[in-house]
């Protein structure tokens, strides 16, 4: 039974844990794209919307919070300032993980943790409509 499982250990104590999504936090802000294992980025997942939550919130409990998560101390002025604009208007579900090949060495599922809405080049084409519905009639 999966009963009292509320989120994956990492193979680590909650020391090393804390301090590991900590640095992925740190690395998400700052660059709003970073790869990662899998089980990684789907822990990162929960920690990226709570500090564009946090950013949303504007108090100062919330900023006391985020400065408590970030590592380098200019992006909590991000996190408060042009996310928190960004974000102004969207409900929820500010990351997104995209599965890409295992990694060559031990064969590890790779994962790219991402900030939706960024200025970042796209990882795919966009799909036009003319192709979609090219690859709808072939099946």
């Amino acid at each position: 039974m999966w009963h009292g499982y509320a989120f994956s250990k990492l193979g680590r104590d909650s020391l090393l844990r804390q301090r590991l999504l900590k640095n992925l936090a740190t690395a998400l802000i700052k660059h709003e794209r970073i790869t990662t294992t899998l089980p990684r980025a789907k822990a990162m997942r929960k920690i990226g919307d709570k500090m564009i939550t946090l950013g949303k919130a504007g108090t100062q409990e919330a900023k006391s919070e985020a400065w408590r998560w970030m590592r380098e101390r200019p992006l909590v002025s991000k996190i408060f300032g042009s996310l928190r604009e960004r974000y102004q208007d969207r409900a929820g579900g500010y990351t997104r993980v995209l599965r890409v090949p295992n990694r060559k060495g031990d064969n590890a599922p790779m994962a790219i943790i991402e900030l939706v809405d960024n200025n970042l080049p796209p990882l795919r084409p966009p799909r036009t409509h003319a192709s979609s519905r090219a690859n709808t009639a072939s099946n």
